[in-house]
């Protein structure tokens, strides 16, 4: 079982990384903030000053279409954002 799903890359998460030293995961939904500090350190050999977490919810959509009424929803996950110590980052685009 992976604790790191993927990287969020998004405007506020890249602003996040550039300006604070936090960058942000998806990961499993059992795992914990000590678990996700240590396979962050793993993985891309960093120090990790602190670790927060946070599950978002599944969004709930329904429109109208000529067959009636279609509803669905959309996944729930655990994220989790990670501030690095100074000095040290993190770089998602090296595998490209």
């Amino acid at each position: 079982m992976s604790i790191l799903i993927k990287p969020i890359i998004t405007e506020k998460a890249t602003m996040e990384s550039e300006v604070n030293n936090r960058y942000t995961f998806e990961v499993n939904s059992g795992s914990n903030k000590v678990e996700i500090k240590g396979a962050v350190e793993a993985a891309y050999g960093v120090s990790v000053l602190a670790v927060r977490t946070m599950n978002v919810r599944a969004d709930r959509k329904s429109r109208f279409t000529k067959s009636g009424m279609i509803t669905g929803k959309t996944k729930a996950y655990k994220k989790a954002i990670v501030q690095v110590a100074e000095g040290d980052t993190i770089d998602f685009y090296s595998n490209i």
